[in-house]
């Protein structure tokens, strides 16, 4: 087996900047569950696994909330909270929406007090990264449509794009001013610091785009341009996440200035591997890929080595970081897992 020559660090970075790494990065996502089922199986801790599986698994660095107050079980945005079981796990789902009942943005500025971005603190940060220097870090970051869909309720918010665009504006407004404050400020606390900075926006669907293109561009655009030109401006790059099929949407996330295409959900239409390299290969760095639906829950360990395999020859001309393409789920197979990693350690090596 190859020496490693380089830190996780000086992997993500040399993929990110179009060098060559030592060996092909490989990154982790995974629900809470799995990750407890994964220090379970292998008998350690969370560096452990990470140390056992190769994995170079970035630094996540955000704010401390020192702002007033909040109701117990509730969040900055006034979300109220409880746990939806779904088997083998939970997710902690908001079931309330504090937006709904307003029907103008005049009645949400007299109701309703957004975040401030003074409320958080990133004093801390530099005594957080000590000891982490051979890890990359992600800082910062934006995914306000998320929200919108929470503080207005699912159908409403998608209602309010053709018949309340003055209220999506409004609220996307103050939800992007928020997250460029934030971001902001974690540069400016741990300059030279962030490696990446993650904004996303859920744009794709199974088989097609979630939104209509032309609202994409209005509502969505303008405001992941801002934050993108904050992140190049501070010497990061810009990771983007979306799921699902969005083909026809890339050329122009590439234009806006993404650097790293996150999840690469093959299965869908459209974002087939070999097209995306062909047509987008040299202009973006892909991260993920791994099934998540099929492959890596209902597989077997050969079906994920081969696909592994599959992956590592088809990005072969691009830039590629090895990661499930979502949260690996409490279902997976932990031999799965391993298989995952452990074949792309194997082979890995450029």
């Amino acid at each position: 087996m190859p020496k490693e020559t380089m830190t996780g660090r000086e992997r993500w970075r040399a993929v990110l900047s179009r060098q060559k790494p030592d060996r092909i990065p490989m990154d982790i996502w995974a629900t809470d569950e799995t990750f407890t089922l994964l220090r379970d199986h292998l008998a350690c801790d969370l560096d452990g696994v990470l140390a056992r599986l190769h994995i170079d698994m970035p630094v996540t660095v955000t704010g401390t909330y020192v702002g007033p107050p909040l109701p117990p079980n509730q969040d900055v945005f006034g979300f109220a909270y409880h746990d939806i079981q779904y088997g083998t796990g939970a997710y902690h789902e908001p079931i309330n929406t504090p937006l709904a009942q307003f029907q103008s943005v005049e009645e949400i500025e007299a109701g309703y007090t957004w975040p401030n971005p003074d409320w958080w603190d990133y004093s801390h940060l530099p005594g957080e990264l000590e000891g982490q220097e051979h890890r990359a870090v992600k800082g910062g970051g934006s995914e306000p449509m998320l929200w919108y869909n929470w503080l207005r309720g699912n159908q409403q918010a998608f209602m309010d794009l053709l018949v309340n665009p003055d209220i999506v504006h409004y609220c996307l407004d103050k939800l992007f001013d928020l997250a460029y404050q934030q971001t902001l400020r974690i540069f400016e606390t741990i300059p030279g610091r962030v490696d990446f900075t993650y904004i996303a926006e859920d744009i794709g669907g199974q088989n097609t785009v979630l939104y209509p293109p032309d609202a994409i561009r209005e509502f969505f655009w303008p405001g992941m341009k801002r934050m993108m030109d904050l992140t190049h401006q501070n010497g990061a790059y810009v990771f983007t996440h979306s799921d699902g099929s969005f083909r026809d949407m890339i050329p122009e996330l590439i234009q806006l200035g993404v650097d790293v295409l996150n999840p690469i959900q093959w299965r869908c239409p459209g974002m087939e591997r070999e097209g995306l390299v062909r047509d987008f290969g040299q202009q973006l760095a892909f991260h993920g890929a791994v099934d998540n639906q099929q492959t890596l829950p209902f597989g077997t360990p050969d079906d994920v080595r081969n696909e592994v395999l599959d992956n590592f020859r088809i990005f072969a001309p691009s830039r590629y970081i090895l990661a499930p393409c979502h949260n690996l789920q409490a279902v997976t197979p932990m031999e799965n897992i391993i298989a995952m990693y452990d074949t792309g350690y194997e082979h890995g090596w450029q």
